[in-house]
């Protein structure tokens, strides 16, 4: 099961934006986070997908979910235009933002490329 994030559970787990100016990942296990509504038809085709790469991955990834009507705070201030929206975050690096309901090779390449995790 994925865990949703409010926006104090964000400012914990991935960045206290009210803390810090600079990007500063608080977690420890690089992340992606899917900004979704319940009403996005391609929200519906990749959370199924969201769901397989957390059972594959198991620990070395963690994939969170921030409904974008509950948390608008948190989903104007990645700039969200359009969702589903995917933020792959790497421990030590700027994350990165996708677009689109993408395929599951996508993600395998994208958390490969950019969160530096292998399978």
């Amino acid at each position: 099961m994925l865990e949703h994030l409010t926006k104090e559970t964000f400012k914990e787990k991935v960045f206290n934006f009210e803390e810090n100016k600079e990007w500063k990942f608080e977690g420890d296990t690089p992340c992606i986070i899917d900004f979704y509504a319940d009403w996005c038809q391609p929200c519906k085709i990749v959370a199924p997908i969201l769901e397989e790469l957390q059972e594959e991955y198991g620990n070395k990834l963690v994939i969170y979910k921030i409904d974008t009507e509950a948390e608008q705070e948190l989903a104007g201030m990645f700039g969200i235009q359009s969702i589903p929206s995917l933020l792959f975050v790497p421990v030590n690096e700027q994350p990165q933002m996708a677009m689109g309901a993408l395929p599951k090779d996508t993600f395998k390449q994208a958390i490969s490329d950019v969160l530096k995790v292998e399978n």
